[in-house]
């Protein structure tokens, strides 16, 4: 019997021990814990939005980052480090050590083109570095921004698979879209949706939270488990749009501008000539199209502009003092010698705030130009809750210096951000500059060689795609070591380049445009930085072969077909295996969960109908359905009996309320937009009835980053009867159920086009 039992029972855990017929006659084993080895280092990367080359002050600014700065003395800051033109992207490139049109994200993670270079979501023959560590013993932990899923897979329905948690990380505290209101953020824990902790009016700020949990987060691991290092990654929603600080630091920066931007580019490029970071013989490049010279505005213009950028340096001011505090509670632990940081930013500055800066960053996304002399009246509110702000032109520019153009673009000033390394324990060469030239996916190469790993060749059963960055660690120890990346492609949206050994090409497209007749221009980088002298007439045969080494790349690494569309990509596909139905009716039952913006109905800039069936006492009212914030979106409730559709058009509260009170008991509660052009209006019906009608002047056709929520009001308060609540004004009775209809935008192709270019400024 004893031999019959041995065959019948497999050993799938490979015992290492012996087993007898007692425990006597047997011999324990355990199989080793993975760990890979008591030198491997903590690793926290740190990531900025929308950052540019001299924003910090250790790269030139005037801006106070002295915890930043003092990393970069504890460390090391490369001065020739590019990442990709836009946030999903870089972010694909940052945690996989790959380039971002292999591992299927070309553009945001916000639509799927059909291609395998653009599926809104890393490939999984791309293990993250956080997959990877985790096998390794490590755990590991991610914060903030993510922008990594498709945001129609966002919502508390999933499907879960490209979550940070099923990416690689064992927890999880940020938002899942590209941007987030820092006052009244859209937080995910883990994997379930949950309300900010706090207010404005209690001090709240996302930035502050984000760093609370970073370190509750450690303090939970080096506290039970100190034996295993943890990975970290930390990706603010600074210095992102909107630009919104505590009033405190807003006020620390009050005029500190008023010079202009033409003097702190001046400025702020002396003291990076200064400080080593450029090639002595490098220019600052020509104004870029748009950007007036500063003593040409008007007194409103500037002062505006001024404003807009303060809330910018007031929000990266603030978050310096959150990596202090993280920073501090690392020394605190005793890991601070065997932490490695990464710090460095996912693009240039951003060029979404136009020629002038906005207050309200939708309006412009609505194609609504606000001017100064119309946005001055608010101009106290920059910074706060009440303002969805971004800076002008002029501003990105400095923020960009010396380099041309923005983020979005494949010139310098979308592509060329700070990196600062520190590590004591593997960096001696303390508060020293590297002008070797790297790319994003060069990082998870260098954290692995730090570790001591090699990343596996399959993962949960999937071949890997072959790591395409080159490891750093060469830098470490030797300033003048040649530099190993020798070729770098770079494209978005069409924009083009292409860098090999010391020299670049490049070309900015024109949507609509032949790719064919796009206009290249060549740039020995090696010595002139920031692209002011075009060599493409002196050296065509130079330029010839960089472009066809571009196309090489291009077929090598997944970047064709090229792709300038928007209006396919963005605008809602009511297919199957989506949350969008194919019949364009929504049914949503409380409670629910907030909903993303992408997977919720798309009622921007269209007609639809609303419906819900309600059963309430004579004194019970509350929110049926809102979306948006307290700077635009609109409600549908109930308030003092009565039944109310506030449409708020950025701070300005169009309302309309039904004739006479609502009946108790059951009733069928009805709200009909319909757009007759660039206005619209609204009804109001109950049990069929009308008993209100609104007229609209304007139709949003991008209503807000925040989404809608069901029965409450999610975030900030959407209209003015209930806005001094800060418990969303939730529904007091039974709300059965809220059926939205949308009317077909193929009926309205203007409207379409006009949503699809908004929501890819918006990204």
């Amino acid at each position: 019997m004893a031999w019959l039992l041995s065959i019948l029972v497999k050993d799938y855990e490979g015992f290492t021990g012996k087993i007898g017929r007692t425990v006597a006659e047997s011999e324990a084993a355990w199989p080793p814990n993975r760990h890979p080895g008591e030198k491997a280092p903590n690793v926290i990367v740190m990531l900025f939005d929308d950052l540019g080359f001299s924003h910090l002050g250790c790269f030139g600014s005037t801006i106070d980052t002295p915890n930043i700065d003092r990393l970069a003395e504890q460390g090391l800051r490369y001065t020739n480090f590019h990442v990709t033109p836009l946030c999903s992207p870089t972010r694909a490139a940052l945690l996989t050590g790959r380039n971002h049109h292999a591992v299927g994200m070309r553009g945001v993670s916000n639509f799927d083109s059909g291609f395998p270079h653009m599926r809104g979501q890393i490939s999984n023959h791309a293990a993250t570095v956080a997959e990877v560590v985790r096998e390794e013993g490590y755990t590991t932990f991610a914060l903030g921004k993510w922008h990594l899923c498709p945001m129609v897979d966002a919502s508390p329905a999933g499907p879960y698979d490209q979550w940070p948690l099923q990416r690689g990380f064992d927890r999880f505290y940020g938002f899942l879209d590209g941007e987030t209101d820092q006052f009244y953020p859209e937080l995910v824990y883990d994997n379930h949706w949950v309300e900010p902790p706090a207010g404005p009016d209690d001090g709240y700020h996302l930035t502050e939270d984000l760093v609370d949990h970073a370190i509750t987060f450690v303090h939970d691991s080096v506290g039970v488990r100190p034996d295993r290092p943890f990975f970290m990654y930390l990706a603010f929603g600074a210095t992102h749009a909107p630009h919104q600080a505590p009033p405190e630091y807003m006020a620390k920066y009050r005029g500190a501008f008023d010079e202009g931007w033409d003097v702190f580019r001046d400025r702020w490029f002396a003291r990076q000539k200064e400080l080593g970071l450029l090639p002595e013989e490098t220019k600052l490049a020509p104004r870029n199209p748009g950007v007036e010279p500063w003593d040409t505005l008007s007194e409103n213009q500037q002062r505006l502009a001024c404003r807009l950028q303060e809330a910018y340096a007031a929000f990266l001011d603030h978050t310096d003092v959150q990596i202090g505090r993280l920073l501090a509670s690392i020394e605190k632990l005793g890991l601070d010698d065997n932490t490695m940081i990464v710090l460095l930013a996912d693009n240039g500055a951003s060029q979404e705030g136009g020629p002038f800066g906005v207050l309200h960053e939708m309006k412009f996304f609505n194609m609504m130009i606000e001017m100064p002399d119309e946005a001055i009246h608010r101009i106290d509110e920059i910074g706060g809750p009440h303002s969805h702000s971004n800076y002008p032109w002029g501003w990105s520019q400095v923020g960009n210096t010396p380099f041309k153009f923005y983020k979005q673009n494949t010139h310098e000033g979308g592509i060329h951000v700070p990196l600062i390394i520190k590590w004591p324990k593997g960096v001696k060469d303390t508060g020293s500059l590297r002008d070797q030239f790297h790319h994003v996916n060069d990082i998870v190469p260098t954290i692995y060689e730090a570790i001591g790993i090699t990343p596996p060749d399959t993962y949960r059963g999937l071949e890997q795609m072959p790591i395409s960055g080159v490891a750093m660690n060469y830098t470490f120890d030797d300033k003048e070591a040649k530099t190993r990346k020798l070729v770098q492609y770079y494209e978005m949206v069409g924009h083009r380049g292409i860098y090999a050994n010391g020299w670049k090409a490049v070309t900015r497209h024109t949507p609509g445009v032949s790719f064919d007749d796009d206009v290249w221009e060549l740039y020995h980088v090696e010595a002139d930085r920031s692209e002011t002298i075009d060599l493409a007439q002196q050296e065509p045969d130079r330029l010839k072969e960089l472009i066809a080494l571009w196309w090489e790349e291009a077929e090598n690494e997944g970047v064709l077909p090229l792709d300038d569309r928007g209006l396919e990509l963005f605008g809602i596909n009511f297919k199957k295996n989506s949350p969008h139905p194919e019949s364009r009716k929504y049914v949503y039952r409380p409670p629910m969960a907030p909903l993303p913006s992408q997977a919720a109905a798309a009622m921007g800039g269209r007609s639809w109908d609303m419906e819900a069936v309600v059963e309430r006492g004579s004194a019970e009212g509350g929110v049926i359905f809102a979306t948006g914030t307290e700077n635009s979106g609109f409600s549908f409730y109930i308030y003092d009996n009565r039944l109310v559709f506030d449409y708020n058009f950025f701070g300005e509260h169009l309302v309309v309320r039904s004739q006479s009170e609502l009946p108790t008991g059951a009733s069928t509660l009805t709200c009909q937009l319909r757009r007759t052009g660039k206005g619209g209006y609204a009804v109001l019906l109950v049990n069929q009835e009308e008993v209100g009608r609104l007229e609209l002047p304007f139709i949003m056709r991008v209503i807000s980053s925040v989404g809608p929520s069901v029965a409450y009001d999610h975030g900030s308060p959407v209209a003015f009867d209930y806005a001094n609540r800060s418990d969303g004004f939730p529904f007091e009775g039974t709300l059965e159920s809220v059926t939205i209809t949308l009317i077909d935008t193929k009926k309205d192709p203007k409207n379409a086009e006009a949503q699809a270019r908004a929501e890819m400024g918006r990204q």
